[in-house]
């Protein structure tokens, strides 16, 4: 029987808004669902020894000092973070992940190691943000990972937990994330190309894995993402200061295999010129992989081919 108490259409009204709230609730458990950040299970991971010596390669490859090395100081292996990270997002501060019981990374498991390098989560189940690349990183054998973190644990522990994140609402909600990760991230693993040889796949899987090239020398949306076309085209530097240059053929073709091989190395460019700023740092590190590392590098980075970067106020692209 119709409630006579009702004032008319106060039923269907009733109706609407229990259906907006169904809908409400709905979307909010999807979304609470699809941006869940994923992990690895320690019984997900098989026996293994981990080999030291390969993970210092891996930490080299990763120029891990560059970023985590405590700044102003000489020693490469103290790694309690402090950099200072500006974006348009914010600042971010490069954390502490030396084995440091407290302040770094000393009561990890492997499997929390792994979880943050190939998965972007921590061991609290919260998203990282992308300003830690692993969306490169998740390229990586999760047995170069746990070489990786074999070779950590044998770094001297730096006290000293670094200051927080100064990021502006809503980039400081990690969980919002997660919908970056289901736009922006593949976390499938590297995949050899069988049309190239050994040495070829070696330096595609250390640039655009540990190495991270791309992560620079790529233009990025509005949103943070790496622009898919126009990968290693060169940019606005992400921390908001110059240019990051054109590392494909567009611009480098006059370089040899050789040339860049040196060039990681060295740090010398085949005009006479050296690297300067972060390029520098990075230098530190691709300077003790083993030559056919780089050499490896060297012949991947020459077999990209010419991209048209963006265009730079005053300047044609890519340049």
């Amino acid at each position: 029987m119709q409630d006579l108490n009702l004032p008319p259409g106060a039923g269907m009204l009733r109706r609407i808004v229990i259906f907006l709230l169904v809908f409400v609730a709905v979307g909010l458990g999807l979304f609470w669902w699809l941006t869940m950040p994923k992990s690895v299970t320690a019984s997900s991971l098989p026996a293994y020894q981990p080999n030291i010596a390969n993970g210092q390669v891996m930490f080299n490859a990763g120029g891990c000092s560059s970023c985590h090395a405590v700044p102003n100081q000489p020693d490469s292996t103290r790694l309690g973070g402090g950099l200072a990270l500006p974006s348009p997002f914010g600042t971010f501060h490069v954390p502490n992940v030396s084995p440091d019981q407290k302040d770094g990374i000393g009561r990890w498991s492997e499997a929390d190691f792994v979880t943050a390098m190939i998965r972007g989560t921590s061991p609290s189940g919260t998203h990282y943000f992308p300003a830690f690349p692993y969306t490169s990183y998740a390229l990586t054998k999760t047995e170069d990972v746990r070489d990786l973190f074999a070779y950590l644990k044998t770094l001297p522990p730096v006290s000293g937990r670094v200051r927080d994140h100064e990021l502006p609402f809503p980039f400081n909600i990690r969980r919002m994330v997660g919908v970056w990760k289901l736009l922006f991230f593949n976390d499938k693993p590297f995949t050899a190309d069988t049309a190239h040889s050994a040495a070829w796949n070696r330096g595609a899987y250390l640039v655009n894995g540990l190495g991270h090239c791309a992560e620079c020398h790529s233009p990025r949306n509005f949103l943070g993402g790496i622009v898919a076309a126009q990968r290693f085209a060169g940019g606005p530097n992400p921390e908001g200061e110059g240019w990051v240059p054109n590392i494909t053929q567009k611009r480098l073709g006059e370089w040899s295999a050789k040339d860049f091989a040196y060039f990681l190395g060295t740090g010398e460019l085949p005009d006479g010129d050296s690297a300067g700023g972060s390029m520098a740092r990075v230098i530190k590190n691709t300077s003790q992989l083993p030559e056919q590392d780089r050499a490896a590098m060297a012949e991947y980075l020459k077999s990209l081919p010419p991209v048209e970067g963006p265009a730079r106020a005053g300047k044609s692209g890519g340049k």
